[in-house]
This record gives C-alpha cells, structure tokens and sequence, in this order.
C-alpha cells in the first residue's frame, strides 16, 4: 500500500485485461479521487509507462493505490480474504441499482472490446450485473463512464462519509 494511503480502501476497481490507456488513466483518476484500490490483471493493453495513460491520470498518478496482477487467479491469491466480487457486464439482465453494496467491495469489469470473460461470467452469474441502455443503437457504454457509474452508486450505498475530504 502507498504511503500516502492512511486506511483501507473502501471499494476495489477490478479492470481484467483492459486495452486502452486512456480509460485505465481515467478510472486511475477516480480510484484516486475516491481512495479505491486499483487492480489491474494482465494481460494490458499498454505499459504502464503510457503517455496516454499518464496524460489521462494527469498529476493524480502518484495518488492512485494500483496492484497489478499476472492473471485472474494470481489476483485471487493476492487478497487476504476470499473478496466479494461484483461483475459488470452488457451480456447480462440485472440492472447495477439491484447490487447491494459494503466496504471493501470489488467492483469488476472486462476490457473495452470484449468485455468479462466468459469463465467469469459464467462462474459468478449471481453476482452479474448491467448498466442498463435504453437505445438500441448503444450495445455499450465507454468503460471509465461505466466505472464512474457503479463506483458512485457503490459509495451512495454506504452512505458518502468515504468522498468526504480531510
């Protein structure tokens, strides 16, 4: 944990495999603005060097609290605890207001092109959830939009002192 991190995250960002530096940089943003943790699983999409993430997270990087794992199941070892996941996905019904949150919660989303993958979906189908699209031109929403969503209603479910700033 970075030293500028005085207590445990309340929620935990899970990007498995994400493409596009830009969104990384944009949801490292939020991690940092909220205090979340970050998780990153291999394989990315660009190096953690990327100007483009780096640009995107502006002068908010050495802010965000980021762990990189190799792969899913390296990122399941890491924890000390076994963590209550919840998996966002367009390939599912459930609508994201359903999922009821508490601290330390992971909140996981797949890369930008593809989405979760299909092991994941299929082994955690009860704890699955949508952001709902109404047109039906939309199959998506850009995956740091989608990341602001839930996190923010994460935090509303536990009832905001965790945004307040010292």
């Amino acid at each position: 944990m970075p030293p500028f991190i005085e207590a445990a995250p309340a929620l935990h960002v899970v990007l498995v495999t994400p493409e596009i530096p830009q969104n990384t940089g944009s949801i490292a943003r939020l991690c940092a603005a909220t205090r979340s943790r970050l998780h990153l699983i291999r394989p990315l999409g660009f190096s953690l060097d990327d100007r483009y993430l780096k640009r995107a997270g502006l002068d908010y990087w050495p802010w965000v609290d980021v762990v990189v794992h190799d792969d899913w199941s390296s990122f399941l070892r890491a924890q000390e605890t076994e963590p209550r996941c919840f998996f966002y996905s367009a390939r599912t019904t459930r609508p994201y207001t359903e999922a009821r949150h508490a601290c330390n919660d992971y909140l996981v989303f797949g890369c930008e092109t593809k989405g979760l993958p299909r092991h994941l979906l299929d082994d955690h189908g009860d704890a699955t959830y949508v952001i709902p699209i109404v047109s039906p031109h939309v199959r998506s929403l850009n995956l740091s939009n989608a990341v602001s969503i839930v996190a923010y209603e994460a935090f509303r479910q536990l009832g905001g002192p965790f945004l307040a700033a010292d």
